[in-house]
């Protein structure tokens, strides 16, 4: 698979339970991927990415629980834990109009109309009530809500956000 084509679509978080389930922080909306007979990359820290099958998956509170061939027991799941989950963007279903796929929104530069550079996008918050952009600079980190009265506009060819700020924001 060509490493420009897969989406960092989650990470494993956690061994659940005996028999080699894994919870997975998912970075998409849709958990529809995630079924049995699909097939994801599995990157453990400082390691090469392997392919697995996934065996068994379910929605368990903010994680979903997945089940992979070839890991049965608790141990052989909790060697995978801190892994980056990729597919290929073909395996995903289209983002909506004026939706991203978190992975496309990380490393984006983002400005505000009033202070210019604030910095780039390192992670992303699922909040409940909205998303949250994580953006470091050299010197700090801001939390900025992904709302439309604050971000104007998202423009992923030229790499950049445009934010407007409210006071004490």
């Amino acid at each position: 698979m060509d490493p420009e084509e897969l989406l960092l679509i989650g990470k494993i978080v956690a061994a659940h339970g005996i028999k080699g389930e894994v919870k997975v922080y998912p970075y998409v909306d849709q958990q529809s991927h995630l079924t049995p007979g699909k097939e994801i990359l599995v990157e453990p820290p400082g390691k090469t990415a392997s392919p697995y099958i996934i065996r068994g998956s379910r929605v368990h509170k903010k994680v979903v629980c997945i089940g992979l061939e070839g890991v049965s027991n608790r141990s052989s799941a909790e060697e995978l834990v801190g892994s980056c989950l990729f597919m290929p963007r073909f395996a995903l279903p289209q983002p909506e109009a004026d939706t991203w796929y978190w992975c496309d929104l990380i490393g984006l530069e983002v400005y505000d109309k009033k202070e210019g550079f604030i910095g780039q996008v390192d992670a992303m918050i699922e909040t409940g009530a909205n998303d949250v952009f994580v953006v470091k600079n050299s010197e700090a980190e801001r939390l900025i809500p992904a709302i439309e009265p604050v971000v104007r506009s998202i423009d992923t060819e030229t790499g950049r956000i445009l934010v407007e700020l409210p006071e004490g924001l």
